[in-house]
């Protein structure tokens, strides 16, 4: 090595820490006047009329100012405008300490992020080295489109991240939102909850959930374990793909949505909403109860649930696909679909359906269900239509025809009418007491049987069982002694007696625990 180049070295690295302390100086640039003075026994410069100090990139004016140069410190009053980069920054009153480059701002601070956003706010600490605003009674942060307050909170200027603390309310015109702790990125538009938040939207909905994010561009969030309401639903799940453009949302998870106008509640894993199509989808161990009267619920699952919404209430409905199933305390059914009507309270069964009724089984190829006051008032079984009971001695009584109704009292089956090509089977039983040393047992026995062929008939029932039959237009009737009953008399043509397929409440609801509480303030 050379005498230059050593000698470069040394300069060189004699010049570092000074070019280093020179950067940690805040230079005072200009003043109208200057004093110097003596605060508490320390000097300082005593400086009014448009007063500027440097220090790197950061530049500070103000109307007047104490400058502390040992302790490179300064006290500014009035007018306080700092510029660092791409930070703008104004107040009426600053502490700056200038060698761990931080600034204490007081009254009417307003800290912009150029061309991004302004935070509003009396009270604000800029770490210049961290490149970090914070406030700690009270904020505001302004964009384009959003206004979020709170009383803590600070601002990583790097990457545009505000973090809110306590207190936290956020508006655009979309929504307004209150939560604890949140975060927003300025630039990207993002919004990140990380505890409880509660949303009420411009079109009556309101969401309650525990964390997510939000982009506030394009409208679309990622919720977690939370609950929405609108004025007609109320929807609680796990997570939540909400597009607010597109009008689409997403449900995953424990989902339990409520009809407020039919007081029904359907549950699955995962539901799916299309607002402008308004078709509501739940599947996944999908059931949906409907609370009727004394606590008397009607149960229904299947693979599917759709709700269809319409501006007409005789378009408005419930379907069901595959595998349905239902249960209710008086009454038990299976189909391969099924569909709700609410305006006028129906239920259409269809493909190959069955229902029960205390001992009786009813199938037909299709079966409407009328509802009235929320219990079953007709039951029409529209073609091929066919009942069958089983009583004590295992016997089948079977009623068949073209179409029946079944009318309802008292949450039991009345009486059936048949209208055309009727049939019946029904066993006479009868009771007999037989004597032993020390008991008198009753017995029933089979007294015969009944075959009638009538075009029209009526059935009428006693707590649930056949209790008489009348028939009109010239009735074909026979009547069976035990002795002479032969097997191949014993069955209608289409019997089927589908016992086994009988619905038991487990078996359709299911999972009891469907009202998980999330916010004790709502009530599904």
């Amino acid at each position: 090595m050379n005498f230059k180049t050593y000698g470069f070295l040394l300069v060189s690295l004699f010049l570092i820490p000074l070019y280093t302390f020179s950067q940690k100086k805040v230079k005072l640039i200009h003043a109208d006047s200057l004093k110097g003075s003596v605060k508490e026994g320390k000097r300082f410069d005593r400086l009014l009329g448009h007063v500027a100090f440097v220090q790197n990139t950061t530049n500070i004016f103000c109307d007047s100012a104490h400058f502390f140069r040992s302790e490179n410190r300064l006290e500014a009053f009035g007018h306080v405008h700092i510029t660092d980069d791409s930070v703008d920054i104004t107040s009426l009153r600053l502490d700056y300490d200038g060698t761990k480059k931080i600034a204490h701002l007081r009254q009417n601070v307003i800290f912009e992020k150029l061309k991004i956003a302004k935070l509003y706010t009396d009270f604000l600490d800029y770490y210049r080295i961290k490149n970090e605003a914070r406030y700690f009674n009270g904020g505001k942060l302004v964009d384009t489109t959003n206004v979020l307050t709170s009383k803590k909170g600070y601002y990583e200027v790097r990457t545009n991240l505000a973090s809110f603390k306590t207190n936290v309310v956020g508006v655009n015109p979309d929504y307004t939102l209150t939560s604890d702790t949140l975060q927003y990125n300025s630039k990207s538009r993002m919004v990140f909850f990380r505890d409880f938040t509660t949303v009420k939207d411009s079109e009556g909905k309101a969401a309650y959930y525990q964390n997510g994010t939000y982009d506030t561009r394009k409208k679309f969030s990622n919720l977690n374990n939370g609950e929405m309401e609108s004025p007609s639903y109320k929807i609680i799940g796990d997570e939540y793909f909400i597009d607010d453009l597109r009008k689409v949302y997403k449900v995953k998870g424990h989902v339990a949505m409520r009809s407020k106008s039919e007081n029904m509640i359907i549950f699955g894993d995962d539901g799916f909403y299309d607002k402008k199509k308004g078709i509501s989808k739940v599947y996944g161990n999908a059931f949906a109860a409907k609370v009727g009267e004394e606590g008397d619920t009607l149960f229904l699952s299947a693979d599917t649930l759709v709700s269809i919404e319409n501006v007409n209430p005789k378009k408005k409905r419930l379907l069901a696909y595959h595998m349905v199933k239902i249960f209710k305390d008086n009454m038990q059914g299976v189909a391969d679909s099924l569909a709700y009507v609410a305006s006028d309270s129906t239920l259409f069964f269809y493909h190959d359906p069955v229902l029960w009724t205390d001992d009786n089984q009813m199938t037909s190829d299709s079966i409407h269900m009328l509802l009235k006051n929320k219990q079953i008032y007709r039951i029409y079984m529209l073609s091929n239509s066919f009942v069958v009971s089983r009583d004590s001695l295992r016997n089948y009584n079977q009623i068949k025809g073209r179409m029946m109704t079944s009318y309802f009292e008292n949450k039991k089956i009345h009486h059936v009418i048949v209208e055309g090509n009727g049939e019946s089977i029904y066993h006479a039983l009868e009771e007999k007491d037989i004597k032993t040393d020390s008991l008198l047992i009753k017995i029933t026995i089979l007294a015969g049987m009944n075959k009638i062929i009538c075009s029209n008939m009526r059935i009428d029932f006693k707590a649930g069982k056949v209790h008489n039959i009348n028939f009109y237009v010239k009735p074909d009737a026979s009547f069976f002694p035990p002795h002479e009953i032969k097997a191949s008399d014993r069955r209608l043509k289409g019997f089927s007696w589908r016992g086994a397929m009988r619905p038991k409440r487990k078996d359709v609801v299911k999972r009891e625990s469907g009202l998980r509480v999330i916010n004790p303030n709502i009530k599904l």
